[in-house]
């Protein structure tokens, strides 16, 4: 069942962002926090905005928790109240529960619970950096697991003009070209016939070993 609702519970930086992107893809977002002021300044973003500790049980029944699809407990430094919120969610029955970590410790804790997805936004995006600043060419890289990843990779420009056949990474690094993002649009599965140019963002998948083959080893490609 496709989710139309969401529950975001903690509006700090993390949690209003995630709010205000799932209002502006078009989804349904209550914003529940115990700052008056935060949940004021929201309220006329948010489909509805409720000033409500979110360890109270009978607050969340009134509010009708179980009614939404998705519970996001994205609390900030209060570990003892993320995993109570947490707790009651699951309780309560919302089908999906999704909530941040600030460690792996509070990350297990989660897990044991039977929360759905954990989040590390301090960690994920610490990664990311990391990869940004040593990799010229990354764009973007997302962690599938240890060892395999997502990122988005510029088209260097000694690629300009090659088809996808020519280059054909594949077969020569293991890893897969699934996607190009260029100005006007972006073509999901391209063909071994589409061309690559200069300023396409390549979306690669594949091992990290591959993939860092294929970076470094691009510009020399035949």
């Amino acid at each position: 069942m496709k989710i139309q609702q969401f529950v975001v519970i903690g509006l700090g930086r993390f949690g209003s962002s995630l709010a205000l992107e799932l209002m502006d893809l078009g989804y349904e977002v209550l914003g529940l926090d115990k700052n008056e002021e935060i949940v004021n300044d929201l309220s006329d973003q948010l489909t509805h905005t409720v000033v409500a500790d979110a360890t109270d049980e009978e607050v969340l029944k009134s509010l009708g928790i179980r009614n939404f699809d998705c519970g996001i407990v994205a609390i900030g430094d209060d570990i003892q109240m993320s995993i109570l919120a947490a707790i009651l969610l699951k309780e309560l029955g919302v089908q999906t529960v999704v909530a941040k970590a600030i460690s792996i410790l509070h990350g297990r804790a989660l897990e044991k619970l039977g929360v759905d997805r954990v989040i590390f936004p301090e960690r994920d995006m610490g990664i990311r950096v990391a990869h940004q600043l040593v990799t010229p060419n990354l764009v973007d890289y997302i962690e599938i697991s240890k060892d395999y990843s997502i990122v988005e990779m510029t088209v260097p420009a000694t690629l300009d003009g090659r088809t996808l056949n020519e280059v054909n990474t594949r077969t020569r690094f293991g890893c897969s070209i699934v996607a190009l993002h260029r100005p006007g649009g972006i073509i999901i599965a391209p063909t071994a016939m589409d061309k690559l140019q200069t300023g396409d963002i390549m979306v690669i998948i594949g091992s990290n070993v591959n993939i860092d083959r294929f970076e470094k080893e691009a510009a020399d490609i035949n």
